[in-house]
C-alpha cells in the first residue's frame, strides 16, 4: 500500500494538494515497474512538500551545491537497488523517501506553459516520485525517455494532457 503525507505554506493558494499529491505518487507508482508496491502488505510513505522558492534554494544548496531554487527536489530513503526488494519493516512501513516543490519556480513554469498550476504541480509530484523510485534523466538519453514515458502514462492516468507534446507556434 502506498501512503503520502502532505504538507503545504503559504504562498501556496488553498487548494485540495493532499489529494493531488496522494494522486499523482500512486499514478507514478503504478506507471512504474514497481507498481505491485501499490498492493503490498507494507505501507510505503511519501512525502510531499509544497513550500517556497527560498526553502528549495537552501535545500537545494545544502544537499546539491546549487544555490538556487528548483521547481522539484526528491530525497530517496531507498537505494536505487533496492526498491525492488522493499519488503515489510518491523512496523510495517517502509519510507520511500521526500519530494519538495518550489512554489514560485512551479507557478512561473505553469504559467510559460500554459497549463494550470495544479496540473504542473501533479507533473512535478509524478517526476519526483520517479526519483524516488531510482529513476535519474541526468544518467543518459534512454533512462529519460523511459522516463518521460511513465510520466506521460501517470498523468494520463490522471486525465492531464502530455507535457513533453511539442507545441507549434
Amino acid at each position: 500500500m502506498i501512503q503520502t503525507e502532505t504538507s503545504f505554506d503559504a504562498p501556496w493558494p488553498d487548494f485540495d494538494w493532499e489529494g493531488l499529491a496522494a494522486r499523482a505518487v500512486e499514478a507514478a507508482l503504478i506507471a512504474s515497474p514497481h507498481g505491485p508496491i501499490a498492493a503490498a502488505d507494507y505501507t510505503a510513505e511519501v512525502s510531499v512538500r509544497l513550500t517556497s522558492d527560498e526553502e528549495v534554494r537552501t535545500l537545494n544548496r545544502d544537499y546539491r551545491q546549487k544555490d538556487k531554487p528548483t521547481n522539484v527536489l526528491s530525497f530517496p530513503m531507498v537505494q536505487d537497488d533496492l526498491v525492488e526488494t522493499l519488503d515489510n519493516s518491523d512496523d510495517g512501513e517502509v519510507l520511500l523517501g521526500d519530494i519538495v516543490l518550489a512554489h514560485g519556480v512551479t507557478e512561473r513554469e505553469a504559467a510559460e506553459k500554459g497549463v494550470s498550476l495544479q496540473d504542473h504541480a501533479t507533473h512535478l509530484v509524478v517526476h519526483g516520485m520517479l526519483h524516488l523510485l531510482g529513476f535519474d534523466h541526468e544518467r543518459g538519453e534512454d533512462e529519460a525517455e523511459a522516463m518521460e514515458e511513465m510520466e506521460r502514462a501517470a498523468l494520463a492516468r490522471l486525465g492531464i494532457a502530455d507535457p513533453y507534446m511539442v507545441r507549434e507556434a
